[in-house]
């Protein structure tokens, strides 16, 4: 069915270049779009904006066909889907959800049409998420199924996000203290305010140097996260920092404490996910960089938990 849906694509594209365009177009509106909360979501160099989508919200709205210069189409049935999916990057897609309504039963379409829908209650159990090496996905997609010619088809993306309260239990929040040195030259304890932060938090923190016989010539706290695909031997690791900025310039004495305050609203971050249907996971570190005169590093990285308190 998916390579079908693909091809479907492949062939409205190429048909689009040659000037072929198909017999009908097909619009999806949603019912209460103007009361919903939109995303902007980077796609291909270019900014996508989605109505954003939560929990059990009923999905529902209008498809309308508008047939071309007068054009009439035989068609085998015409149907909505609500699909949730994970796109691996090396082409594996997984369907997670797959809800189908009929619109409209054999027959011919001879003029414009418009067809209500209405999923209700639909559970939307994971977050929309676009990776480096992994997508999931929601999407509305309407086929006009033919039997002598492509089908024609047109999706609409709709973005999840979710409110993690009770899954994170942020009652249960405990500081993070650790130690790190290296033998006989520096000896330094840090120190973060908690372990789990939602998306709008402030990271309040200190750093004492306890020993210091290195020529530290700055520190710097970097947020990194790091996106797991797949298992076992198909295991990948893609890591990227997310924001780094210098915390202390210039060597600090011993006894010295530095403290820390970062402000996470102004990043593009997620929650945290682990194990999202058995396909990925979303972690998110806080990253400790010493940095002495002769350019090498030092670093030490606490794993922090963030989730989503309001949309």
């Amino acid at each position: 069915r998916q390579r079908r849906a693909n091809m479907d694509k492949l062939f409205s594209k190429a048909s689009a270049l040659v000037g072929l365009g198909p017999p009908c177009v097909i619009s999806i509106e949603i019912a209460d779009k103007d009361q919903r909360k939109k995303q902007v979501v980077p796609k291909e160099g270019v900014n996508e904006t989605y109505y954003v989508f939560t929990g059990n919200d009923t999905v529902a709205g209008e498809v309308s066909l508008k047939l071309e210069g007068g054009k009439k189409i035989d068609h085998f049935g015409i149907k909505i889907e609500l699909i949730g999916q994970i796109e691996m990057f090396y082409g594996n897609v997984h369907e997670f959800t797959s809800l189908v309504r009929e619109l409209d039963s054999p027959g011919e379409l001879s003029s414009t049409k418009t067809y209500p829908f209405d999923f209700t209650n639909v559970e939307k159990q994971y977050d929309s998420y676009n990776g480096i090496n992994v997508k999931l996905r929601y999407f509305l997609r309407v086929t006009i199924a033919r039997q002598y010619s492509p089908n024609i088809t047109q999706e609409l993306t709709l973005w999840v996000k979710n409110l993690q309260t009770q899954q994170i239990n942020p009652e249960i929040n405990n500081s993070i203290k650790m130690e790190v040195g290296i033998e006989d030259c520096l000896h330094i304890e840090f120190e973060y305010n908690r372990s789990k932060y939602h998306l709008k938090d402030v990271v309040i923190g200190k750093i004492y140097f306890l020993l210091v016989r290195l020529k530290i010539k700055h520190m710097e706290i970097e947020i990194r996260k790091r996106e797991s695909t797949g298992s076992g031997s198909d295991l990948y690791n893609e890591s990227e920092t997310i924001t780094k900025f210098e915390i202390m310039d210039g060597a600090p004495v011993r006894g010295e404490s530095v403290p820390v305050r970062l402000f996470l609203s102004g990043f593009d971050l997620t929650p945290t996910y682990r194990n999202v249907n058995n396909k990925f996971s979303v972690k998110y570190y806080l990253n400790l960089v010493l940095v002495d005169e002769e350019d090498r590093r030092y670093f030490k990285q606490q794993e922090i938990t963030l989730w989503r308190k309001e949309l």
